[in-house]
């Protein structure tokens, strides 16, 4: 008798929900990790579990930084945000949800129980919410705060 893969089922269904709510990243993740499973590629996941994250960071902040490396966001008017009140408003919460990550980053890496609540709740926003999925590490933050653990 085979015994069903209920994490294969489990990613085929999270692949369904980003393709239900047309969320290319969320169905493109959920596909390559099933591939991975499905090719018996397993030993790769400590490494993914490892870089992964980082690796994410460096090309979301690459995709963020690409307007001032092209020149679309002028030295100049990165200078002038500094005076407008909406700017600095906009540096602050930057600061603040950066240091929420940080603590996120933490409480993932110390509390691995928490991650799988973490990760169907942002699974669910960016699915049903139009949400994006930077949210397990800035939800870690907020949960660390809630529960005083980092």
């Amino acid at each position: 008798m085979n015994q069903v893969d209920i994490t294969s089922l489990l990613l085929l269904l999270m692949a369904g929900l980003g393709i239900f709510s047309s969320n290319m990243p969320i169905t493109v993740a959920m596909i390559v990790l099933l591939l991975l499973r499905v090719l018996h590629l397993q030993h790769l996941f400590p490494w993914l579990e490892k870089y992964g994250l980082t690796i994410g960071i460096v090309i979301l902040t690459i995709g963020v930084m690409a307007p001032v490396a092209s020149g679309k966001i002028s030295p100049q008017t990165l200078l002038t945000s500094f005076f407008h009140w909406k700017s600095l408003l906009a540096i602050g919460i930057g600061i603040l949800v950066a240091w929420l990550g940080g603590r996120g980053a933490t409480l993932m890496g110390n509390q691995p129980t928490m991650v799988a609540g973490l990760l169907i709740g942002t699974v669910l926003g960016v699915a049903f919410f139009k949400g994006v999925p930077v949210g397990p590490l800035i939800a870690a933050g907020i949960l660390s705060l809630l529960i005083g653990k980092v």
